[in-house]
């Protein structure tokens, strides 16, 4: 047997050997370490002419030069990155918030791509994409190797047509196909609506319309229920909510906030570093807030759900976020692309980096996860509640008034409204449950 193995272990070099040309070396000896950056741009400069003038096929210059400025940038962060012209015009659009795509925000691990969060009303949320999935082949060619930027490329495609991705979850036994056909992105960055004398403001994402589109829900809402000393809190919901615009996230903070520290950025130098504070000024009136993460809340939503924490201005609940804790500054260069650099760390206001840690909520939530229609049950709202009343041949209350016995019909309202909500979100129930209970102990004047 060992006689063997060496035979064919000769065989495996030999048969490179016969495949091998050996050309001339670029350098006569290793590099000194003390080499100086100019003397490694010739070496670059040597490797280009001999790819370009003798590789087995023609190359164009141009994206070779694009891919060692991207492979440069890669190597640095998963979140530095080359632009090119076309994906330049592409981030923009998506920073005014409509898109063509899928509906993901991802990231790449260990040679992966990693769904950081899909987007509200998107093909790839209908498609039941989830937080944490691992990206393995796009249309059965896998991605294991490409750049981040090479596997977005091949997920885009025209609107209307089909893209299968393969999918790994944890807690599933098996990688499974998932068909999703790409549509227009549109964003609505803010939704607002009341759950009984309660605001739900529903978060996305972090463009140009987000801090605008809260101060008009929140106006909206609150008239809705009368002005806002009918108003019991505020929920921020903040889940799946990849992040975006600093500046976006540091109004938001602000508008919960009447005075401190927001966020710091630190940079590579000290004086590099910035702190924004906020201004007098509460949107809310200094009502309860509740703000909701997961581990697909990123980057500027972990910057608002850190400085509301920070401050005790509001109770983080849901499950640990996605720990991106640093900033990168969009760079325009010549020929109309751009690069993405990572140039700062951002710290909340007690100093905490959430960078790779996340930020830990106060009362940790689990979602239940989604069960398959065919184990669907009865909802738990269907299933009335076995009291004095209901029993055959109770005696009724003789004295309940009239006002008595509707305010009694609007509790078993609330009650099933309740008992609906949690079936359908129980991260979200349990917000809206703690800001009752906050409202309930809370000393009137």
């Amino acid at each position: 047997m060992k006689k063997f193995a060496m035979a064919a272990l000769g065989g495996t070099v030999a048969g490179i050997l016969l495949t091998t040309q050996i050309a001339g070396p670029l350098l006569a000896q290793e590099p000194k370490k003390s080499a100086t950056v100019y003397e490694q741009l010739d070496l670059f400069g040597d490797i280009f002419e001999r790819i370009r003038g003798q590789y087995v096929e023609e190359v164009d210059t141009n994206k070779l030069i694009e891919a060692a400025i991207n492979g440069m940038l890669t190597s640095l962060d998963p979140h530095s990155s080359y632009l090119a012209p076309k994906d330049f015009d592409d981030m923009r659009v998506q920073t005014r918030g409509e898109f063509g795509g899928l509906g993901i925000e991802v990231t790449q691990e260990e040679g992966f791509i990693k769904v950081v969060s899909p987007m509200d009303d998107t093909p790839a949320a209908a498609a039941g994409i989830e937080a944490g999935d691992f990206i393995t082949h796009v249309n059965g060619e896998s991605v294991l190797g490409l750049t981040l930027d090479a596997a977005v490329e091949m997920m885009r495609g025209p609107v209307g047509s089909e893209i299968i991705i393969t999918v790994v979850r944890e807690g599933t036994a098996e990688p499974f196909d998932v068909s999703i056909i790409r549509d227009t992105i549109k964003l609505t960055a803010v939704r607002a609506r009341t759950v009984g004398n309660t605001i739900v403001l529903r978060m996305t994402t972090f463009n140009d319309q987000t801090y605008p589109g809260m101060e008009a829900g929140l106006k909206e809402t609150a008239e809705e229920l009368g002005g806002w000393e009918n108003v019991k809190g505020v929920v921020l919901d903040l889940r799946n909510n990849p992040g975006g615009l600093l500046n976006q996230a540091i109004q938001v903070s602000d508008g919960f906030l009447e005075k401190g520290e927001i966020v710091s950025t630190r940079g590579r130098e000290a004086s590099d570093g910035e702190r924004f504070n906020a201004t007098p000024g509460d949107l809310t009136g200094g009502k309860p807030v509740v703000v909701l993460i997961n581990g697909g809340s990123a980057s500027a939503s972990e910057i608002v759900a850190g400085a509301l924490q920070d401050h005790r201005r509001a109770i983080v609940v849901g499950t640990k976020s996605f720990g991106k804790g640093s900033v990168q500054t969009i760079i325009p260069l010549r020929g109309e692309g751009a690069m993405r650099l990572t140039t700062a760390r951002y710290y909340t206001p007690s100093g905490r980096s959430i960078q790779a840690l996340g930020v830990a909520p106060d009362i940790i939530v689990q979602q239940p996860p989604r069960k398959p229609l065919e184990e669907e049950k009865e909802p738990a709202s269907a299933v009335k509640a076995r009291t004095e009343a209901s029993l055959r041949g109770a005696l009724d209350n003789d004295s309940m008034t009239e006002d008595e016995r509707k305010l009694l019909e609007e509790d078993r309202a609330r009650e099933e409204d309740t008992a609906k909500l949690r079936e359908e979100d129980y991260q979200l129930a349990y917000a809206v449950d703690i800001l009752k209970g906050l409202s309930a102990i809370a000393v009137k004047p």
